[in-house]
């Protein structure tokens, strides 16, 4: 009988144990074993829960003149994803040349002997923002439409495409002669449109005018659509913009608000100042007769100039370029490889010992 109550009290203990020590372990390791549950939440899904999970922010508001705490549930924003250019899509960015250009097209050419001393990519039709701009304002131009005419920007005007923003509202009043000054000097979309659509015949019928010019100045890659730039189906190649800024470059009025670095305008009685997109306008060092930026993702940063450097004009051109400033940057370092050639040195690209690169038409921004 003594033999079997040690038995049972023994097995009693052996059970015990086990639970006393699991209790033990979690009350001593309680902190390890937090740890080791964090350690292990690593996997995507859980990772992708964490960013997702919405979380409280602690405000604090004035109401009736009194501090008052606030919490809100706020979601953490996605992470944005890099948008490819057309040129990207067609692998222009790929290529390199020996200026270690960031743009994906380039173009340099004498103005004066329409000798090419640059090019890169040159003959890709490709999107071109703004830069359609220059083509809306030589329209304009020799039209010989009246520039005091007082024009109003309508709903037919806003941009429904890229939703731009813009400083001038539906019902603004303002010359014909100040939207074209703005829309060239500061690229403002609203003008340009009100420009277009206010030409005999609407913006049907200009952008109709606009094919027209170009194939009269033998551009054969260009195609617009609008008179802003906004879509991505205004296309044109380095070589065919070249010939838009020689032609626009020999209207005065053109040069002029083209290069303005600032520049004040009146709408519906109100002033405001607009400033130029392109910097290089202001500086003392740049002798620019004319230019035109461009920006839309399709496009990336666009730049056409007209310039004199070292006694010589010569036009650039640069499309798809990669950062805010890396189409003034690569005007910068192209002026320099001008500078350190003597124009004697120069009289084709071959000699240059620049290769020309050619690529494919970009699918679906070929000219039609």
């Amino acid at each position: 009988m003594l033999k079997l109550a040690l038995a049972a009290a023994m097995t009693m203990v052996f059970l015990l144990d086990p639970a006393q020590a699991a209790t033990g372990s979690r009350h001593k390791g309680r902190t390890a074993t937090v740890k080791k549950v964090k350690a292990k939440r690593t996997d995507l899904a859980t990772v992708i829960a964490d960013d997702n999970r919405q979380r409280m922010v602690r405000r604090i508001e004035m109401v009736h003149g009194k501090r008052r705490v606030v919490y809100q549930q706020v979601r953490r924003a996605a992470p944005a994803l890099a948008i490819l250019s057309a040129g990207d899509i067609a692998g222009l960015n790929k290529i390199h040349d020996p200026l270690d250009l960031r743009s994906s097209v380039a173009y340099v050419m004498d103005q004066t002997s329409s000798e090419v001393l640059f090019e890169k990519n040159a003959t890709v039709a490709l999107p071109i923002a703004s830069i359609t701009k220059l083509m809306t304002g030589l329209l304009v131009v020799q039209a010989r439409q009246n520039l005091d005419e007082v024009l109003t920007i309508t709903d037919a005007d806003v941009d429904r495409h890229k939703y731009s923003s813009s400083r001038l509202p539906v019902g603004a009043r303002m010359t014909r002669g100040n939207l074209l000054h703005i829309a060239l000097m500061s690229s403002e979309n609203r003008a340009a449109s009100a420009l277009g659509r206010n030409y005999p015949g609407g913006i049907t019928a200009f952008v109709e005018a606009m094919n027209a010019k170009a194939k009269e100045l033998g551009m054969n890659d260009t195609h617009y659509v609008d008179s802003s730039g906004l879509s991505s189906q205004n296309v044109s190649s380095a070589r065919d913009l070249a010939k838009l800024v020689m032609t626009a470059h020999q209207e005065p009025l053109l040069r002029q608000y083209t290069t303005d670095p600032n520049y004040v305008v009146e709408a519906s009685g109100r002033r405001m100042q607009y400033h130029n997109t392109n910097y290089l306008v202001a500086m003392p060092d740049w002798n620019i007769g004319l230019q035109k930026t461009g920006f839309i993702n399709e496009a990336g940063r666009c730049l056409v100039m007209q310039a004199m450097i070292q006694g010589r004009n010569v036009v650039m051109v640069f499309l798809d370029s990669k950062g805010k400033q890396s189409r003034t940057a690569d005007a910068g370092r192209m002026r320099k490889w001008l500078e350190a050639l003597k124009p004697a040195s120069i009289p084709s690209a071959a000699a240059a010992g620049v290769p020309v690169t050619v690529s494919a038409v970009v699918p679906g921004t070929s000219a039609q």
